[in-house]
C-alpha cells in the first residue's frame, strides 16, 4: 500500500492539471485507464477478490483528474425530477450516485483487470464541442470484444464525461428509466435513502459489490 501512496504522490506533485486541461478526450481516457492500470501493478498485495480496495483506488484517481460531470449525470438521470427536487435532494443524489458509479466501476474493474483494452481511432478535432471516445475490452476467453464509449462535452478548454455506453447501452438513459419509476411510486427522498443504503452494504462475495438499489438490469451499462 505504501507503493501505492508513492505512486499518487508522483502523480499529485506533477504538473498534471494544466496539461489535463489541453488534452484531448482520448487522450483523457487512455491516461485515466493507464494510471488505474499502474496502480494495481505497484501494489502486488492487491487482492483482486477485495473490490474495497479497488474502489478507494478509482475513488482517489478520480480526483486526480477530474473530468467526470457526476453533477451533470445526476441532472441527467433525474430529467424532469431534478427542476422538482430542492437543493438539499440534488446535492444529496449527486453524492449518492457518484458514490453508487465508483462501486459499479469498480465492480468492471475487477471483472476486466486482465483483459487487454483496445483504443479505437479517435476523430475528434481541437475546436469541437462535443465527443465520444470509443473502446473495447477483449475478452480472455476469445468472446467478442465488449464496446465501451466515453461521451465527452467541453467547457472552455477543459473535457468533461457525461455518459458511458457498454455495449449500446447508455448508462445515463438506462439509470432515467429506472429512477423516473422509482421516484413515481415512492419519492425522490425514498430513492435517494436506497441508493444510500446500498452504497453502506459490504461488497459481496458473488460479484464484489451488491447490486445498487434500482440499479439496471444486468448486461446494461453500469
Amino acid at each position: 500500500m505504501k507503493k501505492i501512496i508513492f505512486v499518487f504522490a508522483l502523480v499529485l506533485l506533477a504538473p498534471a492539471r494544466p496539461q489535463a486541461a489541453e488534452m484531448m478526450p482520448d487522450q483523457l481516457v487512455r491516461t485515466t485507464i493507464e494510471k488505474i492500470n499502474l496502480l494495481l501493478k505497484v501494489d502486488r498485495d492487491v487482492d483482486p477478490e477485495d473490490s474495497r480496495r479497488l474502489y478507494a483506488m478509482i475513488d482517489f484517481c478520480e480526483e486526480v483528474l477530474p473530468h467526470i460531470d457526476f453533477r451533470g449525470m445526476a441532472k441527467s438521470v433525474l430529467g424532469p425530477s431534478w427542476r422538482q427536487a430542492s437543493a438539499d435532494q440534488r446535492v444529496r443524489f449527486t453524492r449518492e450516485f457518484r458514490n453508487l458509479l465508483v462501486r459499479v466501476y469498480g465492480t468492471a474493474l475487477r471483472k476486466y483487470r486482465d483483459q487487454q483494452i483496445v483504443y479505437l481511432p479517435f476523430f475528434g478535432k481541437p475546436g469541437d464541442k462535443t465527443a465520444v471516445v470509443k473502446t473495447e475490452v477483449k475478452q480472455a476467453s476469445g468472446g467478442p470484444n465488449v464496446q465501451i464509449n466515453y461521451s465527452f462535452y467541453r467547457v472552455h478548454s477543459f473535457w468533461k464525461a457525461y455518459d458511458i455506453t457498454i455495449d449500446g447501452a447508455s448508462l445515463v438513459t438506462t439509470y432515467r428509466s429506472t429512477y423516473a419509476e422509482l421516484i413515481r411510486k415512492e419519492g425522490i427522498d425514498s430513492l435517494i435513502a436506497g441508493i444510500a443504503k446500498s452504497n453502506r452494504q459490504p461488497p459481496s462475495d458473488r460479484d464484489g459489490a451488491p447490486e445498487p438499489a434500482g440499479s439496471p438490469p444486468k448486461g446494461a451499462a453500469p
